[in-house]
């Protein structure tokens, strides 16, 4: 039904957006979230703060103690997630490399902490030796496994995460529900992703383990999202405020909301106004830019993509942003050789899926439709479900005369406007 009244409201106004602007019910309330937009943890006074000054200061004091090396970098971890900022990731990695140093890499706890570490960088070849050498120690072997089915999955290896998967099965464990809730959503399994994660969200009530709520409240939430369950999922980025008011991923979930469903794209860019000041990451840029060309701002539109740029240029970010950064010289700044180079380097530090769609698009956006359908019959179709990927593979079908299979996936990618934005629900309808 939502498809045909989407499709009903783009023949009788010509733009989507001005339909369901106005018939939309509102789902996001200011009086609701804006309490939780006031900064109230000063980053001296963070409890991750306290024990990063308390932990160097014991290592001052006694410099052969390494084993303090593994609490200032989980200190450091921690300032990362709470602040955004790349160079706490960067100083945690240093102590995780001290330390397995002075261990020789015999200790398959500091291992995983310096793969785990890798895995924020997107490092995950590097990741994924450490963890094979965690493995053969045995340490702990559960842990291990775990992390192996997480990498595994984002190599694009998806038979060896299976392999994982089946090794650290226990419906009563939290690490592994949440797994195979990631499981079934790359399988394009939605309904039993929730499903998984709902459990997850109620093993971690039970427990009433603060982090782990906070965590499975905000991936429920994009979940439901995703099954345009739009006010349950707004409901569970309350609860994760709730229980932390710094939780910068749940603020971005409500400014989505209100950018993608309520259509009010000021309010949108005040909250991310106020979330990147208290949170250094660049991606916000990159949707401040999209939220400016709904709002036909060019001008705003070029400023953010241009403060996205600056920032990525830190030599610390690594590979993180390759991806982005490809689509946005392909997409943004016609620099298709440039878009070439960050899409060689991303499949050959992550020959995923997704990776491969990127390659694609590039012959797509160069016209060589045939080598873009021949990329996507290999390496991309039935292998992702992601939508932003399946509207590519609906273009490449279109541009090669595949006309209904196109129209199939666009009947279903209308059902996931709220996930892709307005910008790419436009695209959609002229498929």
């Amino acid at each position: 039904m939502k498809t045909i009244k989407i499709i009903i409201c783009a023949i009788l106004s010509s733009s989507i957006l001005s339909c369901t602007t106005s018939k939309t019910t509102k789902v996001a309330s200011q009086e609701e979230y804006n309490k939780y937009l006031q900064k109230t943890v000063v980053t001296s006074e963070s409890l991750a703060q306290k024990e990063l000054d308390f932990w160097q200061k014991k290592l001052n004091n006694q410099p052969t103690q390494y084993p303090y090396l593994s609490k200032l970098a989980k200190a450091n971890t921690l300032l990362f997630s709470e602040k955004g900022n790349i160079s706490y990731l960067i100083e945690a990695e240093k102590k995780l490399l001290k330390i397995n140093q002075k261990t020789n890499y015999n200790k398959a706890s500091h291992l995983r902490s310096l793969a785990r570490n890798y895995i924020s960088q997107h490092r995950f070849k590097e990741s994924l030796e450490l963890l094979k050498k965690a493995e053969v120690n045995g340490e702990n072997l559960n842990a291990t496994q775990k992390m192996l089915f997480d990498v595994y999955l984002e190599l694009g290896a998806p038979q060896k995460a299976s392999e994982y998967l089946a090794e650290i099965e226990d419906y009563s464990d939290f690490d592994y529900l949440i797994r195979v809730s990631k499981w079934h959503d790359y399988k394009g399994d939605l309904s039993s992703a929730i499903r998984f994660m709902e459990k997850a969200m109620k093993k971690a009530e039970e427990a009433n383990n603060k982090d782990l709520k906070a965590w499975s409240y905000t991936n429920l939430a994009d979940f439901y999202g995703h099954n345009g369950q739009i006010k349950d999922s707004y409901n569970l980025y309350l609860k994760a405020l709730e229980l932390d008011n710094s939780n910068a991923y749940a603020k971005k979930g409500i400014a989505w909301i209100v950018y993608s469903h309520d259509k009010k794209a000021d309010e949108a860019l005040r909250i991310l106004d106020i979330i990147s000041n208290e949170h250094s990451s660049p991606d916000y840029y990159l949707l401040k830019a999209e939220i400016a060309e709904f709002k036909n701002n060019l001008t705003m539109k070029e400023s953010n993509i241009e403060v996205y740029l600056s920032a990525v240029k830190n030599n610390l970010y690594g590979v993180m942003y390759n991806q982005h950064l490809a689509k946005l010289y392909l997409e943004e700044l016609n620099d298709a050789p440039k878009a070439l180079s960050y899409i060689e380097k991303e499949i050959e530090n992550r020959p995923t899926p997704q990776s491969y769609d990127l390659l694609a698009w590039y012959y797509y956006k160069n016209k060589d439709f045939t080598k873009a359908l021949e990329i996507i019959n290999t390496h991309v179709v039935d292998k992702t479900f992601e939508p932003k990927v399946q509207y590519h593979i609906a273009e490449i079908y279109k541009a090669n005369g595949v006309k209904d299979k196109a129209m199939a996936l666009k009947e279903e990618l209308l059902e996931s406007s709220f996930e892709l934005g307005p910008l790419m629900t436009e695209k959609i309808l002229s498929i």
